[in-house]
């Protein structure tokens, strides 16, 4: 199985030594994706809700620019700062997937990269 890694214009350019997304076979390994800026101007901050639909559409930007789509996630990790933010995260994700959803992880993390509120990553198949 050959590794083809990803760079997705119209995405928040990657903030280190990392890839959007890498390919491997038919599925594809999306990095984590916070409320960045698409244009790279840098963190868009704000309630929980802005910063999570931030993530949610540059995932979906990343995804899309690889060949493939949300209906093909078959896997979700979200990392919160501050699991007190769970049910305002779901209501925005609900948006992004609302039926046949991917399985899910959700986690608190003590603190995510640049002081962010919510970082998200996923698994999907390229059709």
């Amino acid at each position: 199985m050959e590794k083809r890694c990803i760079s997705v214009q119209g995405a928040p350019p990657v903030q280190g030594p990392y890839s959007h997304a890498v390919a491997a076979g038919n599925l594809l390994f999306v990095s984590g994706q916070g409320p960045f800026a698409p244009d790279g101007s840098g963190v868009v901050r704000g309630a929980i809700e802005g910063e999570a639909r931030l993530a949610l559409s540059n995932l979906r930007a990343v995804i899309e620019g690889a060949g493939s789509d949300l209906a093909h996630v078959v896997k979700v990790t979200v990392y919160l700062q501050d699991l007190a933010d769970f049910g305002a995260f779901n209501e925005v994700y609900k948006e992004f997937f609302s039926t046949d959803c991917p399985a899910r992880s959700c986690i608190q993390a003590a603190r995510l990269p640049l002081d962010i509120q919510v970082e998200v990553d996923a698994i999907a198949i390229l059709p």
